[in-house]
C-alpha cells in the first residue's frame, strides 16, 4: 500500500458496489436473505480464526474449516433453505485458499488470517510498483532471463576457504558469495533434489508438509458492460451496477458431478477511469478450476475451441447478470483469458501455499521454511517467497516483499553492513490501511 501511493498505482476498493448472489436455481437471492447468509459466512469465518487460535492444539489434524462450518449453521434457527445457502456461501472460502472449504485446515486456519485494512484491486496493475521494487537491481544487477535453473551447488563454508554457491543453468554456469531462492513453493516439492548437498531432513519435511492451492483466474471481455447499464424499470438509473456476483453450487450449469462447482466473479467495469473495460473476472479454485483448465490446455488461446470451451463453462453464469440479452451482441463475449498456473512448472503448478487437513505442524514448518533450517549463514543459502512470509501475509504479495526485506538484512548483517530500518521482524505487526489483494486471491 505504501509503495502504491508512492507510485501513483490506482487501486479500488470492490465493496462500495452491489454485491449479488444467485442460488442452486440461478435466481437473485433476496437482498433481506442475502445480508443474513453473508453475516453468517463472515461472523462464522471470524469465529473459526478464534477458535483456531485458542483451540489449534486440542483441535484433531482432519478436521475442516467446512465441518466447523456445518456445526454452527446446525446451532442456527435458519431455516433449511437458509442453511443451505450459507453452506454453499462458506464454501467460496475456497477462492481466497485455492482449495476446497472441505480441504482447509481449522486446527491451522489462524495461519490464513490476513492484515486487516480493505481489500484493493490494482487497477493500473502491478507495473509500477514493480519498477519501484526492481528498480535497484535493474540499474547496478547483471540480470539473465529465460536460463531455467538446474541445479544449485551450495557446500557448508568450512569445507572450503573459497566458499561459493554455483548456480547451473541451461545455458551456463555461475558462482555467487549468496544466494537466494523465490522459487515458488510448488516448484520446491518438485525440485528438491537441484539442491546439493541434500536439503536438511526438517527443510524438506517443512516443504512437502505445506500444501499448494490451486487458484486460477478467467477474464472475460464483452463489447460493453451489459450489468453495468440502467435497466428499463431503473428509468432514474438508482440502483448501483453490479460489481461482485456469487453463484452458488449451480443445478442450471452442467459440470461433473462429483465436482464443487461454485463460482464468482469480479467486474472490471467498474475500476475508476482510464482503467475501467468491460471484463468480468471469474475466480475458480481447487477441483472446479483444474477441471477447467484441463479442458483448454491443449488448446490456443486464440483458437476455437479455448473459446468455445470457456463459453460453454461461463454463459450459464454470466447470462444471469441484470441486463442479459441472449439477442444482443453487448452480451456475446469477444474474447477470453484464462490463467494456467497449474499447468506451469515454473509457478510450480499452482498458485500460493495454504494449510490442508493432515497437516500437524504448519506453524513451525512455516518457521522452518523462513529460516532455511540456518543453512544460510554456513551455505549462503537463503530462501524467500510469500511461504516464507510472517503468518499475517502468507500467501500474499505483502508477505513476499517482506520475506526479501527480511532475507536481505541478515545478508547485510551477516556481512558487517548496517543498512538501517527497523531491523529484521518475523512477524510484523498488521499495518493500518489495508492491503492488495491481486496477487492471488479474492480476499487476499
Amino acid at each position: 500500500m505504501t509503495i502504491a501511493e508512492a507510485t501513483g498505482t490506482v487501486i479500488y476498493d470492490p465493496e462500495g458496489g452491489e454485491h449479488v448472489s444467485f442460488s442452486r436455481e440461478g435466481h437473485p437471492i433476496h437482498d433481506d436473505v442475502s445480508a443474513k447468509v453473508q453475516d453468517f459466512v463472515w461472523t462464522t469465518i471470524s469465529e473459526a480464526f478464534e477458535y483456531s487460535n485458542s483451540h489449534g492444539e486440542s483441535i484433531p489434524a482432519d478436521k475442516s474449516l467446512l465441518d466447523f462450518v456445518r456445526e454452527r449453521v446446525q446451532q442456527t434457527k435458519f431455516s433449511d433453505e437458509e442453511k443451505d445457502l450459507c453452506l454453499d456461501a462458506c464454501k467460496l472460502w475456497g477462492a481466497y485458499v485455492g482449495d476446497q472449504a472441505d480441504r482447509q485446515s481449522l486446527k491451522f486456519f489462524r495461519l490464513e488470517e490476513c492484515v486487516d485494512g480493505s481489500n484493493f484491486v490494482v487497477a493500473s496493475t502491478y507495473k509500477r510498483i514493480l519498477e519501484h521494487v526492481a528498480k535497484t537491481a535493474t540499474k547496478q544487477a547483471d540480470i539473465h532471463l529465460s536460463e531455467p535453473v538446474t541445479s544449485i551447488k551450495a557446500p557448508h563454508r568450512n569445507q572450503s576457504t573459497n566458499h561459493q554457491v554455483t548456480v547451473t543453468t541451461t545455458t551456463g554456469t555461475y558462482d555467487f558469495d549468496e544466494v537466494v531462492v523465490t522459487c515458488p513453493l510448488g516448484w520446491l516439492k518438485k525440485n528438491t533434489s537441484a539442491f546439493s548437498p541434500e536439503l536438511p531432513p526438517r527443510l524438506l519435511q517443512a516443504i512437502n508438509s505445506i500444501s499448494y492451492g490451486r487458484l486460477e483466474k478467467v477474464y472475460v471481455t464483452f463489447p460493453r458492460a451489459f450489468w453495468h447499464t440502467p435497466t428499463a424499470s431503473d428509468k432514474d438509473n438508482t440502483t448501483k451496477p453490479t460489481v461482485f456476483a456469487q453463484f452458488l453450487e449451480p443445478t442450471y450449469a452442467p459440470h461433473p458431478p462429483h465436482i464443487e462447482w461454485n463460482q464468482e466473479c469480479l467486474s472490471l467495469a467498474a475500476l475508476p477511469s482510464p482503467h475501467a473495460h468491460p471484463t468480468l473476472l471469474f475466480y475458480t479454485y481447487g477441483e472446479s478450476g483444474a477441471e477447467i483448465i484441463n479442458s483448454i490446455s491443449n488448446f490456443h488461446p486464440s483458437s476455437p475451441e479455448y473459446r468455445d470451451t470457456l463459453n460453454q463453462t461461463l454463459q450459464p453464469f454470466y447470462s444471469r447478470l441484470p441486463g442479459y440479452d441472449a439477442e444482443s451482441a453487448d452480451c456475446t463475449p469477444t474474447a477470453f483469458l484464462a490463467t494456467q498456473w497449474q499447468k506451469d512448472d515454473y509457478a510450480g503448478n499452482g498458485s500460493y501455499c495454504n494449510f490442508q487437513v493432515g497437516v500437524v505442524d504448519a506453524d513451525r514448518d512455516i518457521e522452518v521454511l523462513r529460516s532455511g533450517d540456518g543453512i544460510g549463514p554456513v551455505r549462503g543459502l537463503w530462501f524467500a517467497g510469500e511461504h516464507t512470509a510472517p503468518f499475517v501475509a502468507l500467501g500474499t504479495t505483502t508477505g513476499a516483499f517482506w520475506s526479501g526485506e527480511r532475507v536481505a538484512r541478515l545478508i547485510c548483517e551477516g556481512r558487517g553492513l548496517d543498512v538501517g530500518g527497523d531491523g529484521v521482524r518475523d512477524d510484523p505487526l498488521p499495518s493500518a490501511g489495508g492491503h492488495i489483494h491481486e496477487l492471488n486471491r479474492t480476499g487476499r
